[in-house]
């Protein structure tokens, strides 16, 4: 059965997991994701993430963040979706909680946190806020 959003799934995934407590939650590997948790780890919301590969499958194992016994990830959500993609120019790009959040941008660039694509002057898809 192929997924129709992977994306909002791996974020799912996280806040299940945050939600039940877990230290940790894996999930299918894809380019995409790595990108997003690369950004999550950059920013300090998420401790780590490392792939690991079962013959032809990738799988990708996301260590999580708390800080005293509470998940750094306060809320995490899916913005643009695959009925409706949201596009912003670099001036319009949203700040999340007054700039304490953050907003994941796919750029033409590759994808970074809407502070790196404001700072670089470059819009694109809004991906997902994370807070």
């Amino acid at each position: 059965m192929s997924m129709s959003d992977p994306i909002s799934d791996m974020l799912t995934r996280i806040r299940n997991a945050q939600t039940a407590g877990g230290s940790d939650v894996s999930m299918p590997s894809s380019k995409m994701k790595l990108a997003v948790l690369k950004v999550l780890q950059e920013e300090g919301y998420i401790q780590s993430f490392e792939v690991t590969k079962d013959g032809n499958k990738a799988t990708v194992k996301v260590t999580l963040k708390y800080y005293q016994g509470t998940p750094v990830i306060e809320k995490i959500k899916r913005v643009s979706k695959p009925g409706l993609r949201i596009y912003k120019r670099a001036t319009d790009l949203p700040r999340v909680r007054a700039g304490l959040g953050i907003a994941i941008i796919s750029t033409p660039k590759g994808i970074m946190s809407e502070k790196a694509a404001r700072a670089q002057n470059m819009g694109g898809e809004v991906v997902c806020t994370v807070e």
